[in-house]
């Protein structure tokens, strides 16, 4: 087990060595690696070509050497009394005769031949030629055997490899020589092509890295249509959105700040003179009445501070939190929104008429956004007034029986903290109808206003889905 651990370890740390590596080390070695392999390859593949060449001419030149011999009236009235190696074209070629029997007869002199079964078997008659290597006295031979005219005696001629060998020597030596050059060769071409091909790499990495520094979002130069250009055009992209995503952020800050300025002033306000009347000698110096008022100024406050907070939370977030989203019926939604605001508002009509239309989505979501637009609906509606609800096909409208809103406004009213004119002295934090864009729009839906028959205004809110119930 301690073994085992060890190993694990061990390869565990070479895995980081290997990718605690720089990239260019990575390219040397890697192109090293590849041209080397394929020159080494190369070498060996030419040695054997070369190698096996060489055997085939000597083998064919051997024999055809032994044929012409054998073929000769006067070889076999030689005898004994030698035949003359240089006869056979080569002289240092070593010649024996070989009979049915087994029987060697050296026609030169020297060491002694070992004939075989192979040459046995030319002798015979079993073969037409016999080619096989031999040492000789630690000197390598290449022997081969054809049948003369006589019946049952086989010509043998032994050619030394003591050349060939000392060329393919040399031709070793030369092939090692090429790869090691091949390889060195091969590992400054990967130091040039690390050095010139990475340099727009280093380029876009101290870029990126002044940007983390001086969180200057400046968008980087691309140059050309390569993979670097298209990871330059990445990094663009992704400066792009975080730009925004900081401006929508001080945006916000701002914006909080001063939406909150307001109801904390008024509420200090409230609260001093609370505190004043009642430490004067444990006397309330307000009446009664007053004191009331300023009570439920306080509460009022406080509850207005509260639904501000919770709509910052809701919109300070660039991208929706994991949320458990289930198939839904909106016109379920519609109706409990409505059955809210009715609390809210006792003054007012609400005609509702819906359609079953079921989506996917967080039921939260989707009334507090159906609950916005009835708010702001109630809100601006006159008193003994009505609110026009309806759903069909996904598209939710609610018409109300105030002033509208001008043209020159619709687009702004979804915007955060954007409050027309009108509404500066009216209750509200201007946040309510951006939270039900920011809710359309995680939905894949959309929201706008315009203006309905009695002038008054009307929000339209569209949501995908269908009318049968989602599996």
């Amino acid at each position: 087990m301690s073994d085992e651990k060890d190993r694990a370890v061990g390869a565990s740390v070479d895995g980081r060595w290997h990718y605690r590596r720089s990239l260019a080390s990575r390219v040397i070695w890697l192109t090293t690696m590849a041209v080397g392999m394929s020159v080494a390859l190369v070498a060996v593949g030419a040695y054997i070509t070369a190698r096996v060449q060489m055997q085939d001419t000597l083998d064919n030149a051997l024999v055809d050497r032994a044929n012409k011999a054998a073929a000769s009236d006067s070889l076999l009235a030689v005898g004994s009394a030698g035949i003359p190696s240089w006869a056979l074209g080569a002289g240092d070629v070593r010649i024996a005769f070989l009979d049915y029997e087994g029987t060697p007869a050296i026609l030169d002199r020297g060491p002694t031949i070992e004939l075989g079964s192979q040459e046995l078997g030319v002798a015979r008659g079993k073969h037409e030629h016999s080619l096989r290597t031999i040492v000789i006295a630690g000197e390598r031979y290449r022997v081969v055997a054809v049948p003369t005219q006589k019946k049952g005696i086989a010509l043998v001629i032994a050619q030394p490899l003591e050349d060939q060998d000392r060329t393919l020597a040399r031709l070793g030596w030369v092939t090692v020589a090429f790869g090691i050059f091949g390889v060195l060769a091969a590992g400054l071409a990967g130091w040039t092509v690390a050095s010139n091909g990475l340099r727009p790499v280093r380029r876009l990495n101290d870029s990126v890295e002044h940007i983390a520094r001086t969180e200057d979002f400046t968008p980087l130069a691309v140059e050309g249509d390569d993979e670097v250009a298209r990871l330059a055009t990445a990094f663009n992209h992704m400066l792009l959105a975080l730009d925004a995503s900081r401006i929508r952020q001080r945006q916000l800050v701002a914006d909080a700040s001063h939406e909150l300025r307001t109801p904390l002033t008024a509420l200090r306000t409230n609260v001093e003179l609370l505190t004043m009347s009642v430490r004067n000698d444990g006397m309330a110096s307000l009446p009664i009445d007053a004191r009331d008022e300023l009570l439920d100024d306080v509460q009022a406050q406080i509850e207005e501070l509260t639904t501000l907070i919770g709509d910052l939370t809701a919109l300070a977030r660039d991208e929706p939190v994991r949320i458990q989203v289930e198939p839904l019926d909106l016109a379920d939604v519609v109706d409990h929104a409505v059955q809210r605001v009715r609390r809210r508002a006792p003054g007012l009509t609400f005609e509702v008429f819906t359609r079953p239309w079921w989506v996917v989505g967080e039921d939260a979501e989707l009334e507090r956004a159906v609950t916005n637009l009835l708010d702001n609906a109630a809100k601006w509606s006159p008193e003994g007034g009505q609110v026009t609800v309806r759903l069909s096909d996904g598209v939710l409208t609610v018409d109300d029986q105030g002033s509208g809103i001008a043209s020159a406004d619709r687009p702004r009213i979804f915007d955060r903290f954007w409050r027309s004119p009108d509404a500066r002295t009216m209750p509200g934090s201007g946040l309510g109808l951006a939270i039900v864009r920011q809710v359309a729009e995680r939905h894949s839906g959309s929201v706008h206003a315009t203006e309905n028959a009695s002038g008054g205004a009307r929000l339209v809110l569209r949501l995908p889905g269908r009318e049968s119930p989602l599996a």
